[in-house]
C-alpha cells in the first residue's frame, strides 16, 4: 500500500475570474485523517471534487493529483472504485427504505447476492441502523439519515473515505457517535479526508489540518502543533465588543494581545494569571474565558472566521 494516499501538487481551479483553488499542495498519508478547513467558498469542496474526479483541475500538465497511484484526470473510475464519498447533503432515495438504499448502491460496484447481504448487515450494525432497516427515509431522524449516507459510502469497503461536512446540523450526541465510527475506520486502515466547520471535530479526529482562505493554504499541521506554535494559550472574549477604558489602560505593557472586531474584543495571552486580573475588572455577564482553538489561529492569520461567507 502506498505511503501517501493523496498527493496534491500546485493544483489550481478557476471559475471565470474566481480562483476557487490557487496553487494548492498537500499530502495525506495512508490510514490518517486529514481536514480542509476554511470559510464557505474557500475552495474546500472544489478541492475534494478534483480528488475524486468530479471536477477537473485547470492544468493537467502543471498541477498534479495522485490518489493511491491514480490521476483523477485519467483514472476517475479507478479512484471511484476505491473511494467512498459523503456529500454535504443527504441525497438518499426517498422512494426506497434504508436497506434498499444500500442494496441499490451495492449494485453500482457489482456487489450482489450473499456478499451484498453480508456487507449491508455489517454496515447497518456498524452505524447502529439495524432496527430501522425497513424504515422509509422520511421516517428517519437527521442523525439516522447522516449515518445511512456514511454507510452507503462504505458499501465498497473504500480505502479512502471523503466526507464533506459530515456532522453539520446534528446534535452533539449524534456527532460523537459518528466520530467514534470514523476513528474506528481510521484505526482499521481507511484514510479519511474531510471538511468541517467544527473545531472540536477537527481536533478530535485529525492527524493534520490545512486551513484555506480564498483557495490558498494559510497554514497546515497537527491541530495541537498549530495551537502550540501559532497562538497564545488563553483568550478572554468580551461579547459586547467594547472594552472599558480602565481595562484598556491596564493592559498596556502586559504583553496581552488585543484583537478587536465590530462585534467582539478578544484578549490573548499565555499567562493565565494576567488574564484573570483583567477578567476581575469585567462584567461577568459580558465576557468568557477559554483556551484558544483553531478558529483563533484562522482569525489571527486571515482576519476572518471559519464559518464566514466569502
Amino acid at each position: 500500500m502506498p505511503d501517501k494516499a493523496i498527493k496534491v501538487e500546485n493544483v489550481s481551479k478557476k471559475y471565470g475570474d474566481i480562483h476557487a483553488v490557487d496553487r494548492l499542495s498537500f499530502e495525506v498519508p495512508s490510514s490518517t485523517c486529514f481536514a480542509l478547513l476554511g470559510p464557505n467558498g474557500a475552495g474546500k469542496t472544489t478541492m475534494m471534487k478534483m480528488i475524486y474526479g468530479k471536477a477537473e483541475r485547470d492544468s493537467v500538465s502543471s498541477g498534479k493529483i495522485n490518489v493511491f497511484g491514480f490521476d483523477p484526470a485519467k483514472d476517475e473510475l479507478s479512484i471511484k472504485y476505491l473511494s467512498g464519498v459523503v456529500p454535504q447533503d443527504n441525497n438518499l432515495d426517498e422512494e426506497l427504505n434504508v436497506e434498499e438504499n444500500l442494496r441499490v448502491y451495492a449494485r453500482f460496484y457489482d456487489i450482489t447476492g450473499r456478499k451484498a447481504q453480508d456487507r449491508i448487515k455489517f454496515l447497518l450494525d456498524f452505524l447502529e441502523l439495524s432496527e430501522r432497516k425497513k424504515a422509509a427515509i422520511r421516517e428517519l431522524s437527521g442523525g439516522m439519515k447522516r449515518r445511512l449516507v456514511i454507510a452507503r459510502a462504505l458499501i465498497n469497503e473504500p480505502r479512502l473515505l471523503i466526507l464533506d461536512e459530515p456532522t453539520t446540523g446534528l446534535d452533539p450526541q449524534v456527532r460523537h457517535v459518528i466520530w467514534e465510527k470514523l476513528r474506528h475506520l481510521k484505526q482499521t486502515g481507511t484514510t479519511l479526508l474531510l471538511t468541517t466547520h467544527y473545531m472540536e471535530e477537527a481536533s478530535q479526529l485529525c492527524d493534520s489540518v490545512l486551513i484555506m482562505n480564498k483557495g490558498s493554504m494559510v497554514i497546515e499541521g497537527h491541530p495541537s502543533d498549530l495551537l502550540k506554535n501559532n497562538i497564545e494559550r488563553y483568550v478572554i472574549e468580551i461579547s459586547n465588543g467594547k472594552m472599558p477604558d480602565g481595562v484598556r489602560s491596564s493592559i498596556d505593557g502586559t504583553g496581552i494581545r488585543i484583537d478587536e472586531t465590530m462585534e467582539m474584543t478578544r484578549l490573548f495571552s499565555d499567562d493565565l494569571d494576567k488574564l484573570n486580573l483583567i477578567a476581575d475588572m469585567l462584567d461577568r455577564k459580558e465576557h468568557h474565558m477559554r483556551q484558544s482553538n483553531l478558529e483563533d489561529i484562522f482569525l489571527k492569520t486571515t482576519g476572518r472566521k471559519l464559518n464566514e461567507q466569502q
